[in-house]
């Protein structure tokens, strides 16, 4: 049967829609069922309990489970891993963080590009590393720290949450800024490194503000400086590391990617949800306790971030020499 051209016209128009309609009908009705929300840092940590505080959002408003799946080691790339290989639907998702772009430099063999097989879809949280000494160091100031540490070179130690970590990064970035000489002891996690700090075993440390903002309230060590590029609100009599030392800026963030070729509108669907959150009184002012800001971003936004974060701590990589123990 031949069919009248105008039919065939209105026939091919339909089928050529059908695509984008399925696409809005899957955005329309995602999720329908459980999404699990995968974490290369263990339980009880501060990506954890953000995580848990927006997947708590998440499935209170797009109703369904919100699923955190921890899955610690290798700094983040055992998680990283699984959500790459992981179907591109919308139903597994990986938290982001500065471990990611610090990854793509300090390891040099990893089975997969996380700039080309992780799509960005939203920020959560963006946090500043403070740098505290124990309350023995005779300095109050960054300056008062720069001469003490210039005077006795090789004498003073920084701890770190490991090796390669944003708080050993963060302090080789100081010595390159500075020129001082401070050695580098790396711990096991935040944990034994502020244990030691506090007992005197070790000076210097520019850790997350989360893990360390009730020692520093407390008295238990002392908080020179903050490292992002404006004072906290969590610490807002602390000045920052970049008053003196000139285009000085690190910073722990977090956000939410999913693997490659993710439907571009579930991606949309759940960046609109999270930054809805972030926009919340409520939720602000629980990141807030924490010691962090919102980072709303768009996933194009939040692309930007990582590559600019992947190029620059890749410098200091390269700089320090820096290797995986």
């Amino acid at each position: 049967m031949k069919l009248p051209r105008r039919q065939l016209l209105h026939l091919a128009a339909g089928a050529a829609a059908m695509p984008a309609i399925s696409r809005i009908a899957r955005a329309q009705t995602y999720p329908t069922r459980p999404v699990r929300w995968i974490l290369g840092f263990p339980a009880g940590g501060l990506s954890d309990i953000v995580a848990r505080l927006m997947a708590q959002w998440l499935s209170g408003w797009l109703g369904q489970p919100f699923v955190i799946e921890n899955r610690p080691g290798a700094a983040s790339n055992i998680a990283t891993e699984a959500v790459v290989r992981a179907p591109a639907d919308g139903y597994t998702l990986l938290l982001v963080s500065p471990a990611n772009s610090t990854s793509a430099t300090f390891y040099d063999k990893l089975n997969f590009n996380f700039i080309h097989d992780i799509a960005p879809v939203a920020g959560i949280i963006r946090a500043p590393n403070v740098m505290e000494v124990n309350p023995s160091v005779p300095a109050t100031t960054v300056p008062e720290f720069i001469a003490y540490a210039k005077a006795n070179p090789g004498k003073l130690n920084f701890a770190s949450a490991g090796n390669g970590t944003n708080v050993h990064l963060t302090g080789e970035l100081f010595k390159m800024k500075t020129g001082v000489n401070v050695v580098h002891v790396p711990y096991r996690g935040s944990a034994p490194a502020l244990t030691d700090m506090i007992g005197g075993q070790v000076q210097l440390m520019f850790d997350n503000l989360p893990s360390s903002i009730e020692y520093v309230r407390t008295g238990k060590l002392r908080a020179l400086a903050v490292t992002t590029a404006t004072r906290s609100p969590a610490l807002p009599d602390i000045p920052t590391v970049g008053d003196f030392v000139p285009g000085f800026e690190a910073s722990v963030w977090q956000g939410v990617g999913a693997p490659k070729n993710t439907p571009p509108e579930i991606v949309e669907k759940l960046n609109k949800e999270i930054n809805a959150a972030l926009a919340d009184p409520k939720m602000k002012a629980q990141l807030a306790n924490l010691g962090s800001t919102v980072l709303a971003l768009s996933p194009a936004e939040l692309g930007t971030l990582i590559a600019e974060e992947t190029e620059k701590w890749g410098q200091v990589i390269r700089a320090a020499n820096i290797k995986p123990e």
